[in-house]
C-alpha cells in the first residue's frame, strides 16, 4: 500500500470527526434533556442500521419501527425508576427477535448492547457530571485515533486479518498507551490515584472489543459499512462501536469496583 493510499480517507474522516465532536461536546455540555435526546436518537439510528445489516431485504417499515422503539425506550428509561426501565431496555430486542426472519440472535445481542450502552452513557452524565463523561469519551476517542495513526505509521502484524484487515497489533497497543495517558492526566487532576490508569486501559480494551465484535458481525453478513450516514466513517455503528463496548463495560464494572475508583 502506497503512502497516498494509506491516508486517502483522512480528509473525510477528519471533517466528519470534527462535526461529531462539536455535536457531541454540545450535548455533553448541556446535559439533561438535550443529552438524553441526542443519545436516544443515536441509539435509534444504530438499530435502524442493524436491521438493514442482518436483513438487507427486510421492509423499511420494520427498520423504522425498531429504530423508533429503541430511541423511545432509551429516552423513557432514563426518566423511570430502574425497575420499570429494565423491561423497556429489553423490549425492542425481543420484538425484533420475533419479527425478523433470520439472524435473530445477532440482532438481539447487538440491540441489547446498544440499549444498555445508551442508558449507561446517560447515567454517567447525569450521576457523575461532565468531567467523567469527558473522561470516558476521551479514552474511546484516543484509543481509536492513536490506534489509527500508529497502525498506519508503523504497520506490522495484523490483529485479526480475516475480520479487520487494517487493524494491527502496533495500533492496538498504541491505543492502550494513549488511554493510559488519559487516565494519568485525569488521575492527577482528580487526585484519585494511579489505578485510574489501569481502569482507562481496561475501558480502552473494552472499546476495541466492541469494535472487533461489530467488524466480525459485518464480515459475517457480507457488509463493509453499517450505512453511509457519516462520510469517511460509514455509519453510526461503525463510529460508536467502541463506545458500545466501553459504556457497557463501565456499567458492569461500576457495580463491582465502585466508580470513580477510590470513591466507591
Amino acid at each position: 500500500m502506497s503512502g497516498t493510499e494509506k491516508w486517502s480517507d483522512l480528509t473525510a474522516r477528519v471533517g466528519s470527526a470534527l462535526a461529531m465532536v462539536v455535536v457531541g461536546a454540545a450535548g455533553i455540555w448541556f446535559g439533561g434533556h438535550v443529552f438524553h435526546v441526542l443519545v436516544a436518537v443515536i441509539c435509534g439510528l444504530m438499530v435502524w442500521e442493524l436491521v438493514s445489516i442482518v436483513r438487507p431485504t427486510q421492509e423499511r417499515r420494520l427498520q423504522v419501527l425498531l429504530g423508533g422503539l429503541t430511541a423511545a425506550a432509551v429516552l423513557a428509561a432514563v426518566y423511570l425508576p430502574v425497575g420499570f426501565a429494565l423491561p423497556l431496555l429489553l423490549a425492542p430486542a425481543l420484538l425484533g427477535f420475533g419479527q425478523l426472519e433470520r439472524n435473530r440472535t445477532v440482532f438481539m445481542i447487538f440491540t441489547v448492547m446498544i440499549l444498555l450502552s445508551g442508558f449507561g452513557l446517560m447515567q454517567v452524565r447525569d450521576d457523575m457530571g461532565v468531567g467523567w463523561m469527558l473522561w470516558l469519551v476521551m479514552v474511546v476517542i484516543v484509543t481509536d485515533v492513536v490506534g489509527y495513526f500508529a497502525g498506519r505509521a508503523f504497520g506490522g502484524p495484523k490483529f485479526w486479518p480475516a475480520v479487520s484487515p487494517k487493524k494491527t497489533w502496533s495500533g492496538t497497543a498504541a491505543g492502550w498507551v494513549g488511554a493510559g495517558l488519559v487516565g494519568l492526566v485525569f488521575s492527577i487532576n482528580t487526585g484519585l490515584g494511579l489505578q485510574l490508569i489501569g481502569v482507562s486501559i481496561a475501558i480502552s480494551m473494552a472499546s476495541q472489543m466492541g469494535d472487533i465484535a461489530e467488524s466480525a458481525m459485518k464480515r459475517k453478513m457480507g457488509v463493509k459499512d453499517s450505512s453511509n450516514l457519516i462520510p469517511g466513517h460509514g455509519g453510526l455503528m461503525d463510529r460508536f462501536d467502541g463506545m458500545l463496548g466501553a459504556s457497557v463495560f463501565l456499567l458492569i464494572i461500576g457495580q463491582f469496583i465502585g466508580f470513580p475508583p477510590g470513591l466507591g
